[in-house]
């Protein structure tokens, strides 16, 4: 397929493909993800929600975040499954549809918190690599490049200046009108206590595959930084033939 080819026709439905998007926290791996698969006619299986509906459980059984034992008892019998939709999955926890409940500060602090202990990671990649084993996805995370789907056919890794990522999801939070208290340094200030957790964790740190083409969008707008991936797809893809 030459680029003209892929522009006429850019689907990768029927592709058993996987695209990696993995970053950190206020990267915008999200917004990328859903854009790529609409574009690409893949499935988006935003593996971040299944982390948080793991936190939100713990948060609900008032579990300890910082001890794995407890949370390991609790992963087990807990059924985390996620159905594409069109703007973002559907998240089912335990057949209860969380899926507005997932995207406050307390369970994505939670989420990254309770991230950190290997028992959990090793659960939570089997049911990542579950949900995308048949392909045509694209899945986004901290991880998806390096540890899920190190053979994934595409991986990139989306990155932003810190201050840049606050700044982003300040403005968020803003338009959810839930946190309206929240000032930009205070979450420039989580951000950068996340980074610090995800980077150095012992298991699965977060860190680009190898492999990955790095996008750093701090100078880009959204659009930009969507046509950007979507070349990145399109080049991968016609290098593989």
């Amino acid at each position: 397929m030459n680029a003209e080819d892929s522009r006429s026709d850019p689907s990768l439905k029927g592709r058993k493909i996987i695209i990696a998007i993995d970053g950190p926290a206020g990267a915008g791996k999200s917004t990328i993800a859903r854009r790529l698969a609409r574009h690409f006619g893949l499935l988006n299986l935003e593996t971040g929600a299944m982390y948080r509906a793991f936190a939100l459980k713990a948060l609900r059984a008032k579990v300890p975040l910082d001890s794995s034992a407890p949370l390991e008892a609790l992963a087990h019998g807990t059924k985390i499954r996620l159905e594409p939709g069109g703007d973002e999955n559907r998240v089912l926890l335990d057949g209860e549809d969380v899926t507005r409940l997932i995207r406050t500060p307390a369970v994505t602090d939670a989420a990254s918190r309770v991230s950190v202990f290997p028992a959990i990671r090793a659960w939570m990649v089997r049911l990542q690599q579950q949900v995308g084993a048949a392909g045509g996805v694209v899945m986004e995370g901290r991880d998806i490049g390096t540890v899920v789907f190190p053979h994934a056919q595409v991986k990139i890794f989306l990155d932003a200046a810190p201050e840049v990522r606050g700044q982003r999801r300040f403005e968020q939070l803003g338009q959810t009108g839930k946190v309206p208290e929240v000032q930009p340094q205070e979450v420039i200030r989580e951000l950068h206590a996340r980074d610090e957790r995800d980077r150095n964790r012992a298991d699965s740190p977060l860190k680009p595959a190898p492999d990955a083409v790095l996008l750093d969008s701090t100078n880009m707008s959204l659009e930009q930084a969507v046509a950007a991936a979507e070349a990145i797809v399109e080049n991968r893809i016609q290098t593989a033939g």
